[in-house]
């Protein structure tokens, strides 16, 4: 990154991230995001995970400003920014970094359809209907369990480990710790499974046993595709992102804190 980067803000539609583009870029200016240093988006945690899949094959850092209802994957955007004027710029040269390497998902419809999708936080496979799924899992080509019956399962990043995956009762995962969280959802049986722990390169597959009585969709972050009959991912293995974050702030300690909660 050069002394004075150059950086790209881009904002969600919500009315408070549109004042804070307009502030910023007469501070700052703006680059188009294929010539700048750094991304900084301006929402919640929803628009950064936009960001990241529409311009994640760029390589760019990226800082986001929390301007929206969720920001854990985003910093706090501070009213004095635009007074010192280069509070930002000093923010972004202290800012720790942290890889993150996404899931990716292939996903076979019951047309024949192939489609690939990247997944920073989950991919959730959910009942389409009021029946519960069923579903069989394989690791590695091995068939690990034969029928789970829920409404459904979700594969999560540790980065997304504290999003739905924790709503769904999954564990809390650790940066760096190479790993990724199978967590069942409302599972019927086996009544007592609590999913499980699995290293990042392991590659999970899903087989839907009653495609057409059990319909079955998967989301990769908001990507969705429905009427699935097969789903196999495995950490991506070209593609990371790199997340800016203030020291105090920073995602591991974000992580570690949650756990923390009373």
């Amino acid at each position: 990154m050069t002394a004075t980067p150059r950086i790209a803000f881009i904002a969600s539609q919500a009315a408070e991230a549109q004042r804070a583009l307009s502030v910023l870029t007469g501070l700052h200016g703006q680059c188009d995001p294929e010539s700048a240093d750094v991304l900084v988006p301006l929402g919640g945690d929803g628009f950064m995970l936009q960001t990241l899949h529409r311009y994640g094959q760029l390589g760019k850092p990226v800082y986001g400003m929390k301007l929206g209802t969720v920001g854990f994957l985003m910093n706090h955007y501070r009213q004095d920014d635009p007074a010192s004027g280069s509070d930002l710029l000093a923010r972004i040269a202290a800012a720790e970094p942290a890889v993150l390497r996404p899931l990716e998902m292939r996903a076979e419809t019951e047309s024949g359809a192939t489609i690939i999708s990247l997944a920073y936080n989950e991919v959730a496979l959910l009942r389409q209907t009021r029946q519960a799924a069923h579903l069989q899992i394989d690791l590695n080509g091995v068939t690990r369990l034969e029928e789970l019956v829920a409404d459904g399962v979700i594969l999560s990043t540790a980065a997304g480990s504290t999003a739905y995956n924790f709503s769904a009762h999954g564990p809390i995962l650790p940066l760096g710790a190479g790993v990724v969280a199978l967590t069942p959802i409302a599972p019927f049986r086996p009544r007592r499974w609590r999913g499980a722990i699995l290293r990042a390169e392991t590659e999970v597959r899903f087989r839907v046993l009653d495609p057409y009585k059990r319909p079955v969709s998967v989301t990769a972050d908001s990507h969705e595709v429905r009427d699935v009959v097969e789903v196999t991912i495995h950490e991506s293995r070209e593609r990371t992102v790199t997340l800016l974050f203030d020291a105090e702030h920073n995602l591991e300690e974000r992580i570690l804190s949650e756990q923390f909660v009373v």
